[in-house]
């Protein structure tokens, strides 16, 4: 094996935000782009199942585990806007910030690495990685060849872009256009706004937007702390359900029956309908903060209703069966189906 470390039957528990997932068969570290496009290589051509690892921060893998290699993305380091792909994501907009560069501030205290920002279109507090993103290094396993992709080819919408439920690929690097005039981009989110003080639109100095959405998040149990339990976690667990345009009305009418004619219901514009709250309907539903699963293992974060929490002592077992009544609550009462953000290893809902 061409990588830099290998390991028998390692635990994925200790590689995941939620600390959930059995062993792995086999556990390979990759350290440099080479390693990793190599190692991949070495593995696709032996028809080994293949499990890519970066910060373990949008994945639920099952109790049993992952039967096959897991590989570890453990690149890291930037050069100029190019960052590696198994950088932790939040020491790099540390970094720009500290460098007065704005651009990537709002999106501060997200836990995971940065290859995988452009894969889902990570986005918080009104910016997405799709408004940001110049282009990626990609390697091909299909054609075996490395390519630099931009941005507009890579199909960004809500959460997701071409690259989310491939396996066709490895991001290997990630390239940002930024802007070094020491402010940050506009802030269009309300609730970020009444934080700083400032109109919606308004740039204000890139350290104050981070100190800002750093507040907000731990608020909300949303920054990695292993102290907090409520931190144990895939962050939301549910993306926000966009209501198709046809749909939209009768939605609406079912939902007021049951909250009432007079209450608002978040909604904003979404390509092709209407974009509803999932943690809105979650508390709507009778899912309070801190709503317990199967024996108080797991359960929503005493924080926030849309992080679906490890207590310390869950199986991933304990967590479906919690997400289950959640979604089936939601749909029973309301009609909305909501779905998962993180990926689901060797495990379903």
């Amino acid at each position: 094996m061409s990588a830099a470390e290998t390991v028998t039957q390692e635990a994925l528990r200790g590689y995941t935000t939620l600390r959930l997932g059995g062993p792995a068969r086999r556990f390979v570290v990759a350290t440099t782009d080479d390693e990793l496009v190599s190692t991949v290589r070495e593995l696709d051509a032996a028809g080994e199942p293949l499990l890519l690892l970066g910060g373990g921060s949008n994945l639920v893998i099952a109790d049993e585990g992952f039967d096959g290699t897991v590989v570890r993305i453990a690149t890291t380091g930037w050069d100029g806007e190019r960052v590696a792909a198994g950088q932790n994501w939040d020491d790099y907009v540390a970094a720009t910030v500290a460098d007065g560069i704005g651009g990537l501030e709002c999106l501060s205290g997200i836990p995971g690495s940065a290859g995988a920002t452009p894969i889902q279109n990570v986005g918080a507090y009104g910016c997405e990685i799709s408004e940001v993103l110049h282009s990626i290094d990609f390697y091909d396993r299909r054609t075996g060849e490395v390519s630099t992709i931009p941005a507009a080819e890579l199909g960004f919408a809500y959460r997701t872009s071409v690259l989310k439920g491939t396996d066709a690929g490895i991001v290997l690097g990630v390239r940002f256009a930024l802007r070094a005039d020491g402010l940050s981009a506009p802030v269009r989110y309300a609730e970020l706004a009444r934080t700083l003080g400032v109109d919606i639109g308004a740039r204000v100095p890139v350290e104050s937007a981070r100190d800002a959405v750093l507040a907000l998040r731990r608020g909300k149990g949303m920054v990695l702390d292993a102290a907090d339990h409520d931190t144990w976690s895939a962050g939301s667990f549910f993306t926000n359900p966009i209501v198709p345009d046809a749909d939209v009305s009768a939605v609406l009418a079912r939902i007021a029956e049951v909250v009432g004619a007079d209450t608002a219901v978040p909604q904003y514009p979404a390509q092709g309908g209407v974009k509803l709250s999932a943690a809105w309907l979650i508390e709507r539903a009778g899912f309070g903060k801190g709503h317990q699963g199967p024996g108080g293992r797991v359960s929503l974060s005493t924080k926030h209703t849309l992080a679906l929490t490890n207590r310390g002592t869950a199986s991933t077992g304990d967590l479906l069966t919690l997400a289950r009544e959640v979604r089936d609550g939601v749909r029973d009462r309301f009609g909305v189906t909501l779905h998962p953000e993180p990926l689901l290893i060797n495990c379903s809902l």
